[in-house]
């Protein structure tokens, strides 16, 4: 009989009342069960090493994301709101500057904008993408505008070419905010390795997840990269001497063997993911749900799968009485949080991101998702909006 090990234990207990989880929004504990002994074997390794801050790990797991992605240079971090903010630094943005971006992103996006003292203009996203709309964006350009920051939202690379083009003929950088997007393309480039600097997270949750927190940023500058390495390292030109201000947004040498050991998997978790979400477009077909899409010319790595409906929580409820979880991305616009009440927008200021924002219902899905998990939750779907009892029957 197999030893018990600590990956054997529950990560949480569930709630008084509530039904076994039939399928999980994402599993964890599927994918780490998986790699256990590899896993093991890194966090062993670094733990005899005596080197766990940055060091060789993490280096050889820079270079290894920095081909993955086709950008020239990668600088591992503590966070994908640190890649964020240092990437920001390094593109010039400055307090009262103005950075252009999206109001439907995780928080974390303006928290970068904020941290340099720079104002977040918003422009709305387009209707099918639920990404940054090029069209909306020229007319924002000020003369304060020092960066432009679109989201390659739940895998979906935003439509770059245009953005860059303003960028180039206005002399402002474009930041790619490619947290939830990694392997993701546009034709043959893999995002973060378009704009001045592409920001990744590896938040546990992410595609490419650390067992912890984690972040990196790619660039093609080498003078940018340099800078970087020395910013998240208190800005140490040499041992004690230091430069400007710095931080201390180091990488920790188990994440870089963690996620240098899961790099390896990631292209082939990306086509699961893309199998899966094929599946779910092919049989939600014909339902009363906006579907998301992958743009043309676009490869989407379908980090989440979110869905609209006017009567979200009514779905939700349902689904989560069958056993079925389900997530939210984003339910507050960022323009509506309390936390930029000093912005003064109003609702209706954005309303495509309004839209989705109070709408949107994102369905489990995950490289280890089998496909009786899913017929589960297209199942429950077609009983919950075709108005039929589980045994079929009208309600």
């Amino acid at each position: 009989m197999r030893q018990t090990t600590w990956m054997d234990r529950p990560t949480a207990d569930r709630p008084p009342g509530r039904p076994p989880t039939a399928v999980p929004f994402f599993d964890l504990h599927a994918q780490t069960k998986a790699l256990e002994a590899d896993l093991v074997q890194a966090m062993l390794d670094v733990a005899q090493s005596g080197v766990y801050i940055l060091g060789p790990r993490v280096t050889a797991f820079e270079e290894a994301f920095a081909a993955f992605v086709g950008a020239q240079h990668c600088v591992g971090v503590n966070s994908g709101t640190s890649a964020l903010h240092l990437a920001l630094i390094c593109a010039g943005v400055k307090p009262g500057d103005e950075v252009i971006t999206t109001p439907l992103s995780f928080v974390a996006t303006t928290w970068a904008i904020s941290y340099v003292g720079a104002r977040p203009v918003f422009v709305d996203v387009d209707p099918t993408t639920f990404t940054l709309d090029p069209s909306q964006v020229e007319r924002s350009i000020t003369a304060r505008t020092r960066a432009i920051l679109p989201v390659h939202l739940y895998g979906q690379p935003a439509d770059l070419g245009p953005l860059l083009n303003l960028g180039r003929d206005h002399g402002i950088p474009v930041i790619e905010d490619a947290a939830q997007a990694h392997g993701a393309r546009l034709g043959n480039d893999g995002v973060g390795s378009l704009g001045l600097c592409g920001c990744f997270s590896f938040y546990p949750g992410k595609n490419l997840g650390a067992l912890g927190e984690a972040g990196a940023v790619t660039t093609n500058d080498p003078a940018i990269a340099g800078r970087l390495r020395s910013l998240r390292n208190h800005a140490q030109t040499e041992r004690y001497h230091h430069a400007e201000l710095g931080f201390n947004a180091r990488m920790e040498a188990m994440q870089g063997a963690i996620l240098e050991l899961k790099l390896r998997h990631l292209e082939r978790w990306i086509e699961a993911r893309r199998a899966l979400a094929a599946r779910y477009q092919a049989q939600l077909a014909g339902l009363p749900l906006q579907l998301p899409v992958e743009a043309n010319g676009r490869r989407h790595v379908w980090h989440l799968f979110s869905v609209l409906h006017p009567e979200r929580g009514r779905i939700r409820q349902e689904l989560e009485a069958r056993g079925i979880e389900t997530g939210m991305h984003y339910p507050v616009p960022i323009h509506l949080q309390a936390a930029y009440a000093n912005l003064n927008h109003t609702p209706g200021s954005f309303p495509e991101s309004e839209r989705v924002a109070s709408c949107c219902l994102s369905l489990p899905l995950f490289p280890e998702m089998t496909e009786a998990q899913q017929d589960r939750v297209i199942q429950a779907l077609h009983e919950i909006l075709t108005c039929k009892s589980e045994d079929g029957e009208p309600r």
